[in-house]
């Protein structure tokens, strides 16, 4: 990683294999990464409900209780949903260029959205064993 985008981002977590695994998929197991820009991001995006979760984020990767594959997305994006009094999802890509994860985007799931996404496989429970 590049010294400049060091000090842009910080550490939130660390990519599990228990995820690979439920998700069968083959992402590099790495370090993940927030821009200090997120909460810019979320007011220009209008995610307002999302700017109390901010903090969350090292909980919703460490903790999620869905987890999916985003099959709208070019690239492989992760999907991580954690319930709190809202469903809060954030999306995990990987920089390929320089060989670490990062939280693409974050945003609040309707439960209608939520349910249809488990009822068409796109989204797995996460039950941590």
């Amino acid at each position: 990683m590049k010294q400049t985008d060091k000090k842009k981002l910080i550490k939130v977590g660390e990519f599990s294999d228990k995820f690979n695994n439920l998700i069968s998929a083959n992402i590099p197991l790495l370090k993940i990464y927030c821009s200090k820009g997120l909460r810019t991001h979320l007011i220009k995006r209008e995610h307002y409900s999302c700017l109390p979760y901010i903090n969350a984020i090292p909980d919703i990767i460490e903790n999620p209780d869905y987890i999916g594959i985003n099959p709208n997305e070019n690239e492989t994006t992760i999907e991580l949903i954690k319930v709190y009094n809202k469903n809060i999802l954030i999306g995990i890509k990987l920089d390929a260029d320089e060989n670490y994860l990062y939280v693409s985007t974050m945003y609040e799931l309707q439960e209608s959205k939520l349910i249809r996404r488990l009822h068409s496989g796109r989204l797995k429970i996460y039950i941590d064993e």
